[in-house]
């Protein structure tokens, strides 16, 4: 099953953008994709995640599993937002153990949205 990383790219993380430079969504984008993403997970740029008033925002989705939104994300979290989509790539139903989870998963997760039923 393919996990997807969306990387909302529109993001101002609550501060004016000034012409000509990028939005900090697309800063952190950037540093996601210039990485190497984990086994089975794609990095997708969004448009919008509408978590405005959180930060830069991320979410963690594949099918038949939980997925996930995570908020008030930084250039400096690329790291531990990877390390993060790998583990839930690698769980079979989106739960990975709560202390196995970096700590940005644990205290910056804005939503858990249950896995579509059919």
């Amino acid at each position: 099953m393919a996990t997807v990383l969306h990387v909302c790219t529109t993001c101002r993380a609550g501060q004016p953008v000034p012409e000509g430079t990028d939005a900090p969504g697309r800063r952190l984008y950037d540093a996601l994709a210039a990485e190497a993403a984990p086994d089975g997970v794609t990095i997708c740029p969004v448009e919008c995640l509408s978590a405005c008033d959180h930060g830069c925002s991320v979410a963690l989705s594949k099918p038949g599993s939980w997925s996930y939104v995570y908020g008030r994300m930084t250039e400096a979290d690329a790291a531990e937002i990877l390390r993060g989509a790998g583990l839930y790539a690698a769980s079979a139903d989106g739960l990975v153990p709560w202390r196995e989870r970096p700590v940005i998963f644990r205290k910056q997760s804005l939503a858990r949205i249950p896995p579509m039923e059919i």
